[in-house]
């Protein structure tokens, strides 16, 4: 099989333990686009940062971000959106608020919260302190929602307590028009309706004129799972959570081992 995309998720995937892409899975990438083959970023990230990656690739290719709501094409131009209903954004707070849970939401390029923690900053903004994402601090959310011009296109909720996320899980799930999943063990997320990686992984192809068994994803938790599924070969890393392992088609070693590197050269270049 000639494999003509691969849609690799960032964190825990592309980028090792210190925010970093290894010199061998850079070869990887260059050698697999000298070949003709896309490489794609597939993140939960805010634009922003994936396309400050993908400039530090010189991928030249799409970017997917915020699991999936927004598209940019190689110019950075946005071409596929699909935000959260801002009808639904007070809501969504409000049950977060009730049970004490940090929260951040983002539109293309900043974030956004009740509060400032330098933690989730420091994250996003390491290795990246020339054009790092910034966050807007609010006391009123009417404040933000009156803006026209906003688009939210994904909310995270972080806490420590997994009985408290499930609890959170199941409210979320109540409203409709939003859809729900994770990346990490200690996060909750929520995005606008029909809005996941294999969703925009699908929309993508379709204007490359490219088939799903045409496409390996490679990725390490629930919110990649979409994406596996679409897939015609869909890569687990060593270090993703079971429930993804279970799924994939192949698994391949963690991002500290270069996994993704290994992949490419295995179904890319041999």
């Amino acid at each position: 099989m000639k494999y003509k995309l691969v849609a690799i998720d960032m964190d825990g995937t592309l980028l090792n333990n210190n925010n970093e892409v290894s010199e061998r899975t850079r070869k990887a990438i260059d050698k697999a686009k000298e070949k003709g083959v896309h490489i794609v970023i597939s993140t939960g990230r805010v634009l922003k940062s994936a396309l400050y990656y993908g400039k530090s690739l010189n991928l030249k290719a799409p970017i997917i971000a915020c699991n999936g709501a927004i598209i940019a094409d190689e110019s950075d131009n946005i071409i596929y959106k699909n935000s959260i209903d801002k009808n639904l954004i007070k809501s969504i707070i409000d049950i977060a608020k009730e049970r004490n849970i940090y929260y951040h939401f983002y539109d293309e390029s900043r974030f956004y919260s009740h509060v400032k923690v330098e933690e989730v900053l420091k994250f996003y903004n390491e290795g990246n302190k020339e054009n790092s994402i910034d966050i807007k601090v609010f006391e009123n959310i009417e404040e933000i929602i009156e803006d026209k011009d906003l688009n939210v296109y994904k909310f995270i909720f972080i806490d420590e307590n997994k009985d408290n996320l499930q609890n959170l899980r199941r409210e979320l799930g109540n409203i409709d028009n939003i859809g729900i999943s994770s990346s990490w063990a200690n996060n909750i997320e929520a995005m606008g309706c029909n809005v996941s990686k294999g969703e925009a992984v699908k929309e993508l192809c379709t204007k490359l004129n490219i088939k799903p068994e045409e496409v390996i994803a490679i990725g390490d938790s629930e919110n990649d799972l979409p994406m596996l599924r679409f897939a015609g070969l869909g890569v687990a890393m060593g270090n993703g959570n079971e429930i993804i392992k279970k799924e994939a088609d192949y698994i391949t070693d963690t991002n500290q081992e270069d996994g993704v590197a290994k992949v490419i050269e295995k179904f890319i270049l041999e």
